[in-house]
């Protein structure tokens, strides 16, 4: 059943975030990057105000949500080889927003903008409802300790925030390396059919699309013998 997209927005608490924050040291490009990049394509987050996806890209385009960009470079590339799209990518390590502000600047996109703040939040008190085209959440950090297992951020928490953000035929796509994770992830969306379509069928994983490139993350992984497993879900 589909919310009312009038409907307001949860009151969320977190207590327990899906990251820890290391700071690395930025490279003097990067710090240029935070000095004269930032202002033109990052989005200072405020508890409470919706993001106007109209005045921030100034047009009415579909826009594209990644959750924790790493260091930007897959988004990068899909934001330059999709420009009917927009692209938001959220992180909250200084030194990839720093690497994504550069290759902004070096692929001249018009067409991408960053915030620096929990996903979550992000998702709970500032994206409208129904005003996605998509979700994306690659490589998640596992947590794979069971005691750990409650940082995961996809959770039937967060489904019911994607269900709220997503429009009606809109997908969330999430792809991991770590099995155990997979698994848990596809019964955690595959509980939420009411809301969400497998689009490779109730139980199963779907191909690597096209789109989504192949990142150094993951050719590490390939190495290492890690099977990578997507799954792409269709907003009902």
């Amino acid at each position: 059943m589909n919310p009312p997209t009038d409907s307001p927005t949860p009151s969320w608490h977190r207590a327990i975030r899906s990251f820890v924050l290391r700071e690395g040291r930025l490279t003097l490009a990067q710090e240029r990057a935070f000095r004269e990049l930032w202002p033109r394509f990052g989005l200072d987050w405020s508890p409470g105000v919706p993001l106007d996806f109209g005045a921030i890209f100034g047009n009415d385009r579909p826009v594209v949500l990644e959750i924790g960009f790493g260091n930007g470079d897959s988004l990068a590339e899909m934001a330059e080889q999709d420009p009917a799209r927009n692209w938001l990518g959220i992180e909250v390590h200084r030194p990839g927003v720093g690497h994504l502000l550069l290759e902004i600047e070096r692929r001249a996109l018009a067409n991408l903008r960053i915030v620096r703040h929990d996903a979550v939040e992000v998702l709970a008190h500032s994206i409208p409802p129904v005003s996605l085209d998509a979700v994306q959440l690659f490589f998640p950090d596992p947590w794979p300790k069971r005691r750990h297992h409650k940082r995961r951020i996809l959770s039937p928490d967060l489904v019911v925030l994607l269900a709220r953000a997503i429009r009606p035929g809109g997908i969330f796509h999430a792809a991991t390396d770590w099995e155990p994770y997979a698994e848990q992830m596809l019964e955690t969306l595959d509980a939420a059919a009411d809301q969400f379509e497998n689009t490779a069928g109730q139980g199963q994983f779907a191909s690597r699309p096209a789109l989504r490139p192949l990142t150094r993350f993951e050719q590490r992984g390939e190495r290492l013998g890690h099977r990578v497993r997507d799954l792409l879900f269709r907003r009902r």
